[in-house]
C-alpha cells in the first residue's frame, strides 16, 4: 500500500489543517455576531411597542341630555280674513300692526250692485204677494159656489186646479222672500268684520282693488289672536323623536336676540312624518311665553330640548364604554431576542360573561385590564349614566391605551 493512501488520525491533526478548522469556526461565530449587531442597530427598539393605559375615575354627578331642532315661531291662533263676495273695495280701514277687536270693521266693498239686487228681490216679493192674493180669492170663490150649488158646480177638476194654483203662488212667494233675504245678507257681507280680538299681521289689499271670489275665498288680512302667547314649530329627527315627550322643558335662541335664551315647553309631538331630501322628521310644537313681545311670527329658532335630567347618578366617560384592550397590550415587550425565542403564554385578561343587552367597562387589576359588566342609561354624548352593575364611584376606568416607542 502506498504511504500516501494511509488516513491521518484526528489526534495527529495539529498542524496546518487543525489551524484551518479553528479559523473557520471563529469566522462563522464572528459572522453571526455581526448579523445580530446589525439587526439590533437597524431596529433599535427591537420592533416591539410598549404603552400605558389611560384611565378616568367614575364619578357621581348630574346628567342633562338634550337634542337640537330648528323651526319657526307662529301665533297660537291666526285667522285669514277674506271676502265671500266679488267686488271693488270701497275702503280699507286698518293697517299692519293695528290692534282690532271682534266685530270691528276692517274694509267695505262697493254695494251699488248689491242694493240693486235687493230692490229687484223686493219687487219680486211684492209681485208674488199679489199672485198669492189672487189665487186665494179665486179658490175661495170656487169653494163658495160649490157650497151653494151642493157640489154641482164647479167641477172637481176646476176646484183642484184652483187649489194647485194657490199652492204654487205660495211657494213662489216663499222663494222670492228667500232671495230677498240672501241679497240683504250679501249687503251685510260687503262689510268685512274682524272675527277675533288680535293684531293685524298682514294687510294684502288696498282701496279700489277688485276682489274676485270664485273657487277660493281671497285673503284680505291675517290677524293673530294674542302675540303674548306663541308656539315654536320645530322638526325633530326620527332618531330623536322617541325621547321627546309632552311637558319636557326646552329653550331656544333666535338671531334677533344674540345671547338671549327663551324658555319653552313641549306641547305636542306630531304622529305624521315629513320627508325632505330623504330625511324623516316629525313636527313638534313648543309653547312659548312672549310677554315682552320680543318674539315675532316667522322668526327662525334653534331649540334645545331636555330629554333627560338625572341628578346624583354614576357617570363614566363614553370612551370607557368603547374601549377594548388591544391584543398586544397584555404581552410584555422585549428585545429582538425575545421575539426570536419562544415565550411562555401570557395571562389572559379577565372578562365576564356578557349578555346582548349589557355593556362593559375595563379596570386595571394587578396591572392587567379586567372587564366589569354594567347597565347603561342615557348619554349626553360625553358621559353615560351607569344604571346597574358592580362599578363604584371613584373607580378608575380605562378609556384608552397609548403605545409608545421604547
Amino acid at each position: 500500500m502506498n504511504s500516501t493512501d494511509t488516513p491521518i488520525p484526528d489526534f495527529l491533526k495539529t498542524g496546518a489543517a487543525g489551524r484551518l478548522v479553528g479559523r473557520r469556526r471563529w469566522l462563522v461565530a464572528g459572522l453571526a455576531l455581526i448579523i445580530v449587531v446589525a439587526v439590533v442597530a437597524w431596529f433599535p427598539t427591537g420592533g416591539s411597542r410598549q404603552g400605558q393605559y389611560l384611565t378616568e375615575d367614575a364619578v357621581t354627578g348630574n346628567l342633562v341630555v338634550t337634542i337640537s331642532a330648528s323651526g319657526t315661531l307662529q301665533p297660537t291662533r291666526s285667522v285669514d280674513v277674506g271676502s265671500e263676495l266679488s267686488g271693488t273695495l270701497e275702503a280699507v280701514l286698518v293697517n299692519d300692526n293695528d290692534r282690532v277687536t271682534k266685530g270691528q270693521v276692517l274694509a267695505r266693498l262697493e254695494t251699488s250692485k248689491l242694493q240693486d239686487a235687493v230692490a229687484k228681490s223686493r219687487a219680486a216679493v211684492a209681485q208674488m204677494e199679489a199672485t198669492v192674493a189672487e189665487a186665494r180669492a179665486n179658490l175661495n170663490r170656487l169653494r163658495h159656489v160649490a157650497e151653494l150649488s151642493g157640489g154641482k158646480v164647479p167641477s172637481k177638476s176646476e176646484l183642484e186646479t184652483a187649489e194647485a194654483t194657490f199652492q204654487r203662488a205660495v211657494a213662489n212667494d216663499t222663494s222670492a222672500r228667500a232671495t230677498l233675504k240672501s241679497d240683504e245678507t250679501n249687503i251685510e257681507k260687503a262689510v268685512i268684520l274682524s272675527p277675533i280680538n288680535g293684531v293685524v299681521l298682514t294687510r294684502k289689499v288696498e282701496p279700489g282693488q277688485t276682489v274676485a271670489a270664485a273657487m277660493t275665498t281671497p285673503v284680505l288680512f291675517v290677524i293673530a289672536e294674542d302675540l303674548t302667547k306663541m308656539e315654536l314649530q320645530v322638526k325633530v329627527d326620527e332618531a330623536d323623536v322617541g325621547t321627546v315627550k309632552l311637558g319636557q322643558p326646552a329653550s331656544f335662541t333666535v338671531s334677533a336676540w344674540t345671547g338671549r335664551s327663551f324658555p319653552a315647553v313641549i306641547q305636542r309631538v306630531g304622529l305624521g312624518s315629513t320627508i325632505t331630501d330623504n330625511v324623516v322628521t316629525y313636527k313638534t310644537v313648543l309653547s312659548v311665553a312672549n310677554d315682552d313681545l320680543a318674539l315675532r311670527p316667522g322668526m327662525t329658532a334653534t331649540a334645545r330640548i331636555v330629554t333627560a335630567n338625572r341628578g346624583n347618578v354614576l357617570l363614566v366617560p363614553n370612551g370607557a364604554l368603547r374601549f377594548t384592550p388591544p391584543a398586544t397590550a397584555a404581552t410584555p415587550s422585549g428585545s429582538i431576542v425575545s421575539r426570536l425565542v419562544p415565550r411562555p403564554p401570557t395571562q389572559k385578561t379577565q372578562q365576564p360573561a356578557m349578555t346582548s343587552d349589557s355593556a362593559q367597562v375595563w379596570v386595571l387589576r394587578d396591572g392587567l385590564p379586567a372587564a366589569i359588566a354594567v347597565q347603561t342609561g342615557p348619554s349626553n354624548g360625553r358621559q353615560t349614566e351607569i344604571a346597574g352593575g358592580e362599578l363604584k364611584a371613584g373607580t378608575p376606568v380605562i378609556i384608552e391605551y397609548q403605545e409608545t416607542k421604547k
